[in-house]
């Protein structure tokens, strides 16, 4: 479908819903709201079962697709495979924004393959799109404290402590993806992996 070739197609993980509009699984869907608010763009339905902004972070600059699948984050593999093939995109143009248990909260992580590391919205997009070569933005939430149960702790909202600081840490994801867009994953890594944390 683009006849644009700096095209990219970044979809945030989460669960559809007001009521997991705040929770920490849906980390990612506030990453792209992040996003589209920068490119004055606007969230609307489209056929693949997501719901899609299009707009540009800088002028000529990469066209980001920006979307966030309707299904819950265990069946997210459909509308990406979905979006992919509308858009004519190969994985190789899929950045996925998620949330990241293993990664302590306010830091960013940025990997290009592997395997799903027991997420199951990752999980669900290899098995649909057939392997994992799309870029991550792993967003990290810590671990539960004590014996939470992992399950319950990602789908309970961030903290009011941890809230004072999220703005600025969707703004550093979003700033990884625009960076890793206009100028590619490695200068992206070395960006937010040497950053202090």
């Amino acid at each position: 479908m683009p006849l644009d070739d700096n095209v990219w197609l970044v979809v945030g993980l989460g669960n559809p819903g007001p009521g997991y509009a705040g929770n920490r699984h849906n980390v990612g869907q506030m990453v792209l709201a992040e996003l589209a608010d920068r490119m004055s763009a606007r969230f609307t339905s489209h056929k693949t079962s997501s719901t899609v902004a299009e707009g540009r972070s800088a002028p000529g600059g990469p066209k980001l697709i920006l979307a966030k699948p309707n299904s819950f984050m265990n069946l997210s593999g459909g509308p990406v495979s979905q979006l992919l093939r509308f858009y004519s995109l190969e994985p190789n143009r899929l950045i996925v924004v998620h949330d990241e248990l293993d990664i302590p909260f306010d830091t960013i992580k940025l990997k290009s393959g592997g395997g799903h590391g027991g997420h199951n919205g990752l999980r669900d997009i290899i098995a649909a799109t057939g392997g994992g070569d799309f870029i991550r933005v792993r967003v990290g939430i810590g671990r539960p404290p004590g014996r939470q149960p992992a399950a319950d702790f990602v789908l309970k909202d961030f903290s009011s402590t941890e809230r004072q600081s999220l703005p600025s840490l969707l703004s550093d994801a979003a700033d990884a993806v625009e960076l890793i867009a206009s100028d590619g994953l490695t200068a992206a890594q070395l960006k937010f992996h040497t950053a202090a944390s």
